[in-house]
């Protein structure tokens, strides 16, 4: 495997799960609206509970910088699961709000973005591109996983995606 890349090459795929990346005036963009459980979550009773919608915006500059994240949480799976329809339920409420962020981005454009691996940590929920390593033990970093949204990209580092 190859080792990760200073910049990861990320390709725009409209309709699909990197259809809000692109770039802007002040650089480049990456946009979703995505689920996450917290950081240590383990499965059982109450999951629902756990398990949040963010709209997410994150902003780097024109070298693949990250500059800055707009996280917003819109509410849990159990309060979607309660209200799933309408303009009030919890993934419309995440949509409008992913559609409030992109139309603040002057210039906006969708297309290819290149970044650079960051990570932090909001409401206990990892955000982040962040290497990773195929492999146990020894060796380079050979994969960046896109935390939460689980989109991992490897060689032949063209900017497509695995799930």
């Amino acid at each position: 495997m190859a080792a990760v890349p200073e910049i990861v090459p990320i390709a725009h795929e409209p309709d699909y799960r990197t259809e809000t990346i692109g770039r802007y005036a002040s650089g480049q963009f990456f946009a979703s609206v995505t689920y996450a459980f917290p950081e240590g979550f383990s499965v059982g009773d109450g999951w629902e509970e756990q398990k949040r919608l963010y709209a997410v915006l994150h902003q780097f500059d024109s070298e693949g910088r990250h500059i800055d994240s707009n996280i917003w949480y819109a509410g849990t799976w159990a309060e979607q699961q309660r209200r799933p329809h309408g303009k009030e339920s919890v993934l419309a409420r995440a949509q409008t709000r992913l559609a409030e962020l992109l139309a603040a981005l002057p210039q906006r454009k969708y297309g290819d973005i290149a970044i650079r691996p960051f990570q932090l940590t909001i409401d206990g929920v990892i955000f982040g591109l962040i290497p990773e390593r195929h492999e146990e033990g020894e060796g380079e970093d050979d994969w960046v996983e896109l935390y939460p949204d689980r989109l991992g990209f490897s060689a032949p580092w063209d900017g497509q995606y695995d799930t």
